[in-house]
């Protein structure tokens, strides 16, 4: 029989962190993190990474532990979380993945392989200095032509994953998506419990507002400063929402209110994004996001876990 792992999706602000937290400590379980962005050192309050006070004591992994100038990719996360699964249960304890990273999680619960890849550094600046010639769309449409499936689901600003889908045809002469579909003919290792976080679109948009407020009061400008000042040159790290919106400011592209603005917009269509990734996964078992923190808790324990 497979062991079982818990998986608690969402979109960003819809309070997966508390739950999985507030779970963990029910049933002895320990946290991997599935946030493309949370993995970065330094990179706090914009990734709204929970602090050691907000972890209660629950080990998280697979968060903070990568310089913002490293190259990581979804191989190298499938590697790193499936070792922390079996670490976890030879512990006997439970793991539970969380997050909103859509490629992160498919890569676990659908056992896809995205190969070992040489990184072609050439290929990838050459894409990188085409798209600031040309513009973002010029590479998006070649993507599109490549791999139309693949794209529905990115944003035209979303460059990391837009030369992502360039560079695996390259290296393999196959789309992303061919790949996917013939990596899911592989065998599954764990049971995977999935559970998905809804809440109603407005009431969502409202606490990604007031988080962007948040995140700006406790230093998010002061923190993209003092990134910027130790690293000459991390791409991939500031593409994240709110970190390169702060880049803009800071270098007088934006006003201070056009940057929160420009945070906000993002931030709500990628939340957009990550539900309409998530809903076309029919195995997810939907939780009311406005419920109390133990009621889910509750739904989750009956559904596929032994009181403790």
């Amino acid at each position: 029989m497979k062991q079982k792992v818990i998986v608690i999706v969402g979109p960003t602000a819809s309070g997966k962190t508390t739950l999985s937290i507030e779970l963990a400590k029910k049933i002895k379980g320990e946290i991997i993190s599935a946030d493309s962005m949370q993995i970065y050192k330094e990179m706090n309050i914009g990734t709204a990474k929970p602090s050691i006070k907000e972890m209660q004591g629950i080990r998280h992994y697979l968060i903070d532990f990568i310089s913002p100038e490293e190259r990581f990719t979804v191989s190298n996360y499938k590697d790193l979380a499936e070792k922390a699964i079996k670490e976890i249960l030879d512990k006997g304890k439970t793991p539970i993945i969380v997050g909103g990273t859509g490629l992160y999680i498919n890569s676990l619960i659908y056992n896809i392989e995205y190969g070992k890849m040489d990184f072609d550094k050439k290929y990838r600046e050459e894409l990188e200095k085409i798209s600031i010639e040309k513009g973002n769309k010029y590479i998006y449409d070649i993507a599109k032509e490549i791999d139309e499936e693949a794209i529905k689901n990115i944003s035209i600003n979303d460059k990391k994953r837009i030369i992502r889908i360039l560079e695996i045809y390259k290296a393999t002469g196959k789309n992303k998506t061919q790949m996917e579909i013939e990596s899911r003919k592989n065998k599954v290792p764990f049971n995977y419990k999935v559970f998905g976080i809804y809440i109603e679109r407005e009431k969502l948009y409202d606490r990604i507002n007031k988080r962007v407020d948040m995140m700006l009061k406790e230093g998010l400008i002061e923190e993209v400063e003092e990134i910027n000042r130790k690293y000459k040159k991390f791409p991939t790290a500031m593409q994240a929402i709110g970190y390169k919106e702060v880049v803009e400011y800071l270098e007088n592209k934006l006003s201070k209110e056009e940057m929160i603005e420009k945070i906000k917009m993002e931030t709500r269509r990628y939340a957009k994004r990550q539900i309409t990734w998530f809903k076309r996964n029919k195995e997810i078992k939907w939780l009311d996001g406005m419920e109390s923190i133990q009621n889910n808790v509750n739904i989750i324990l009956e559904e596929c876990c032994e009181r403790r």
